[in-house]
């Protein structure tokens, strides 16, 4: 087995979770355009969002010049992914012209697509200079870490959560995930939150250093991105993924890349929800590097509505 892994290496002091997440993105290619990547277990019983976001780019990215960076990625989710199965890329190059590349990934697994990912590339340019302005927050070292804001509630949560995040009585380390997480919000309850305004402000970022490669930090806020990004549209009614009785699954998901960034150091991803309609949420988010440039923008639809009653 051939492992393409332009864009990995371990990061000097390393993270076992994030360098299993960094050979993850890396793929096996099988030939031209055809590779093969190895799905991961989070708890969910299918397959995370943003682990096919991020494989699928990484699938993308091999196939483009280097001097061509993503600019914007548009995916659809068509199936949910079984974990217990890798899943094939094929990725079709449709379009190669004097500044912008254009490429088609689809997902397979058992025969079936289960994911399409369009995604667009482009050289460097001048032009035009502007931004919405970074909202003002805490900084992420004057914040709790996740594992330390779920303590309290650590007999409760799922078993599979408590050991992702080492969460028990005696200390909350955030040990076995690839990033680290810091929210900007109030502390809620998880399993009773109040009701209130449809916005999520999370800091985050990868759980050691990493290598100097652009591709690579695309393609892991790709998969970041996908973390606790839905629910947001659960906060105006006082639920949230633990709540009992809803159904949620991503629809879509897009990212539209706007300055350079390094995702081992501490990005704020600002999300809100304008709509929940018809069993559907919409969410957009922009994410802002510490010194206030925005550097992302991201929007994504996913089912939310309550699961049928056996009979």
């Amino acid at each position: 087995m051939t492992t393409i892994a332009p864009t990995t290496g371990r990061p000097t002091n390393h993270s076992p979770a994030l360098d299993r997440l960094l050979a993850q993105l890396s793929l096996e290619k099988i030939e031209e355009n055809v590779f093969r990547g190895e799905s991961q277990d989070l708890g969910w019983g299918t397959v995370f969002g943003g682990q096919v976001l991020g494989q699928a780019l990484s699938a993308a990215v091999q196939t483009v010049p280097g001097d061509r960076a993503v600019h914007s990625l548009h995916g659809y989710f068509l199936l949910p992914g079984d974990v217990k199965k890798p899943i094939v890329y094929n990725v079709d190059r449709i379009r190669d012209g004097g500044s912008f590349t254009t490429r088609s990934v689809s997902g397979i697994q058992s025969g079936r697509p289960i994911f399409h990912l369009s995604a667009s590339f482009q050289t460097a340019e001048d032009g035009p200079n502007h931004q919405s302005p970074m909202p003002e927050v805490p900084a992420p070292a004057t914040l709790p870490t996740e594992a330390e804001r779920l303590l309290p509630y650590a007999d409760a949560l799922p078993p599979f959560l408590r050991a992702r995040l080492s969460v028990d009585h005696e200390h909350a380390v955030l040990g076995r995930a690839p990033f680290e997480l810091r929210s900007a919000d109030p502390v809620d309850d998880p399993f009773h939150p109040a009701p209130r305004e449809a916005l999520r402000k999370v800091w985050l970022k990868t759980a050691a250093p990493l290598p100097d490669d652009p591709a690579l930090h695309r393609y892991l806020l790709a998969y970041a991105t996908d973390h606790a990004f839905l629910t947001t549209a659960l906060i105006p009614h006082g639920r949230t993924w633990l709540t009992p009785g809803m159904q949620m699954a991503s629809i879509d998901h897009a990212i539209w890349y706007h300055r350079p960034f390094r995702i081992d150091q501490w990005l704020l991803h600002v999300m809100e929800s304008p709509n929940a309609h018809g069993g559907r949420g919409l969410v957009r988010g922009q994410i802002f590097d510490e010194a206030g440039n925005l550097v992302a923008s991201t929007a994504q639809e996913g089912l939310l509505r309550p699961k049928a009653k056996r009979a």
